[in-house]
């Protein structure tokens, strides 16, 4: 028989975290006719387990009290509850010793090691909040964002996390949190979830462009209602829905619905096209900063640019981030503004048809 003293305990102690609430609030726990007994004896039977156990690591009910930060008399009512649901009894006591009985050492044996495992699982837990970055990171992002933006960036984060694993999935469809099992996406336009948190990293800029070639060919349009009169390069989302183009005119968006002789639910194939001089496209600045630089191509219609949208950075929650998604979001934000993606701010629209630098 286990005799439960202060210098004869069993093992090593383990820190074992108790709810105080769940203890005090269980001294008047019982069943209820008709209800699950599991569900209706779970408060009682957690707080007893947790002060038996304390009681033996302890070597007695007072010190168990003292560990758990409640009185002798409750953690004696908790032990009390627990046997009386086992219909044991768990503890010989005397005025000098407290003793496990049989019963008591082999219930100790059979739980003690379930709730160590707990305790493993919550220091793990903190250990993902509060320790080092370490662990699989899943992020989505749309195709074209992805491909030309954050997929880039990896490896530079890599070298400076090594012990971060990613999983970056590609797709133009509004990925599922919950489902898809996503620490972090990558969202342009407007986001209207308000289930999710959503970072603005910057403006989402978007301009009506064409090539060079093209513009020698066919001209530019001066007004909206021109664009009838121009072959349009369409981009098909994952819905099937062909995406609409969007201008402001006199502070009021006005939609376009362009239609043209090539689809593709594709962005890069889109900018190919427009680049070969097969029409026009109404593209995100990330995509057409470089190819406007070089001339390759121009800017129509810059007055009407829409200025409402933006590329955003998206989570579930701002409590209990794991480090691994608080050092990301912190380092591709960083990495992301200091790209020049937001090109279309150095041009000026007062000079229609295409942009000049300022």
């Amino acid at each position: 028989m286990v005799q439960c003293t202060g210098n004869n305990r069993a093992d090593t102690p383990v820190d074992v975290p108790v709810p105080m609430r769940i203890i005090e609030s269980s001294q008047h726990a019982a069943p209820s006719a008709g209800t699950d007994a599991l569900s209706a004896s779970f408060a009682t039977s957690y707080a007893g387990v947790m002060a038996f156990i304390a009681v033996v690591r302890e070597g007695s009910f007072a010190k168990a009290g003292e560990r758990l930060g409640i009185g002798r008399s409750a953690v004696s009512r908790s032990v009390q509850r627990l046997e009386d649901q086992l219909h044991t009894r768990l503890f010989l006591r005397t005025t000098r010793s407290t003793q496990l009985t049989r019963e008591g050492e082999v219930f100790f044996e059979n739980c003690h090691q379930g709730v160590e495992r707990i305790v493993e699982a919550m220091n793990d837990m903190r250990e993902l909040r509060e320790g080092p970055p370490s662990g699989l990171l899943r992020i989505s992002a749309t195709v074209g964002f992805g491909r030309k933006v954050v997929a880039p960036l990896l490896a530079e984060f890599r070298s400076k996390y090594p012990d971060i694993a990613i999983d970056l999935l590609l797709d133009d469809r509004h990925t599922d949190f919950a489902a898809d099992r996503i620490d972090v996406a990558f969202r342009n336009g407007r986001i209207e979830d308000s289930s999710i948190i959503a970072r603005q990293i910057i403006p989402m800029q978007m301009a009506l462009c064409a090539s060079a070639k093209y513009v020698a060919e066919h001209g530019l349009p001066e007004t909206i209602d021109d664009l009838s009169d121009h072959n349009c390069i369409n981009f098909r989302f994952a819905n099937g829905r062909i995406f609409e183009w969007e201008f402001k005119v006199s502070g009021e968006a006005r939609k376009f619905q362009p239609r043209g002789t090539l689809t593709f639910n594709d962005a890069d194939l889109v900018l190919q096209a427009v680049l070969d001089g097969h029409g026009m496209a109404q593209m995100a600045g990330y995509q057409i900063c470089d190819h406007l630089t070089t001339g390759a191509l121009v800017i129509a219609l810059a007055r009407h640019a829409p200025d409402d949208r933006g590329h955003y950075i998206c989570y579930l929650s701002r409590q209990h981030l794991p480090t691994r998604i608080r050092v990301f979001i912190d380092f591709v934000t960083d990495r992301i503004r200091s790209l020049n993606l937001a090109c279309l701010s150095d041009y000026d629209p007062l000079y229609p048809p295409t942009w000049r630098k300022i």
